[in-house]
């Protein structure tokens, strides 16, 4: 039996079977799962996105469209969730964006208003969106996870407005669990390491960041998807009890080198 058997919750940010939350989805079925899936609007992004749930061996799966930057599009996607399955247990929430064109070296000072603001927005704050609508369908608790990465807690090169925003991220971790423990709900971020997606890619120099991570990372090499799905699995069951409020580092021990 399985650490997370009976639980049903929703995952964000599935793009392809290359993508932080397709693991973090796969570690849950794994465990004894169901994962519910949402997928940018549009017929192109729900093939996609159904593509890499169907490589889950997920049979019929619930699969709705979400836009986290529209509120009556959230709106529209918990109301369906409370309508239809009606209660859950756990939230991911493995979404992030920024401007590419700003994600180079030197770029950072010269940042505009509306990049930052989007960053801002899509990254951080809708963590707590997405927590505002789902702890009242929280009915006997449950557990909460995002996806940050090292750059909110020192400065990477071209990771720029994007590591601002996963600072904001992983703040908003702390006071979601500072409200919602009340509830038994508890929320937390992982920081993982950098791994090929889709989103990393638009990193300036992110090949020379992971070469650097192999070299530098007391095991010696980069994390897998697989690292981070089975830890986020665990933070989501009941074996992680008493955990909230953290931000997890799962990353082969790179943050814990001075150099």
């Amino acid at each position: 039996m399985g650490c997370l058997e009976g639980k049903t919750g929703l995952v964000t940010g599935v793009a392809n079977d290359r993508s932080y939350a397709w693991f973090i989805a796969q570690s849950i079925i794994r465990e004894g799962g169901t994962c519910l899936f949402t997928h940018l609007p549009g017929e192109k992004m729900e093939r996609r996105v159904r593509k890499a749930v169907d490589a889950l061996g997920v049979e019929e799966p619930w699969l709705r469209p979400m836009d986290a930057s529209c509120d009556d599009s959230l709106d529209a996607a918990f109301d369906e969730i409370a309508s239809g399955p009606g209660k859950i247990d756990f939230l991911v929430h493995s979404i992030a964006f920024a401007d590419r064109d700003w994600l180079r070296e030197g770029k950072f000072t010269a940042t505009p208003r509306e990049v930052f603001t989007q960053a801002m927005d899509i990254s951080a704050w809708t963590y707590a969106a997405m927590a505002n609508r789902a702890a009242p369908l929280m009915t006997d608790g449950g557990g909460m996870v995002s996806m940050s990465y090292y750059g909110a807690e020192k400065a990477v090169p071209g990771y720029n407005v994007m590591g601002v925003a996963k600072a904001a991220l992983e703040a908003t971790t702390r006071y979601l669990a500072m409200e919602l423990g009340q509830q038994n709900i508890r929320v937390n971020s992982i920081s993982g390491g950098p791994i090929r997606t889709m989103s990393s890619m638009a990193v300036g120099g992110f090949s020379q960041i992971l070469d650097w991570v192999e070299q530098k990372a007391p095991l010696r090499r980069n994390v897998t998807g697989e690292d981070v799905g089975d830890s986020a699995a665990w933070l989501l069951s009941p074996h992680a009890s008493g955990v909230t409020g953290q931000t997890i580092y799962v990353d082969c021990g790179y943050s814990s080198m001075g150099l």
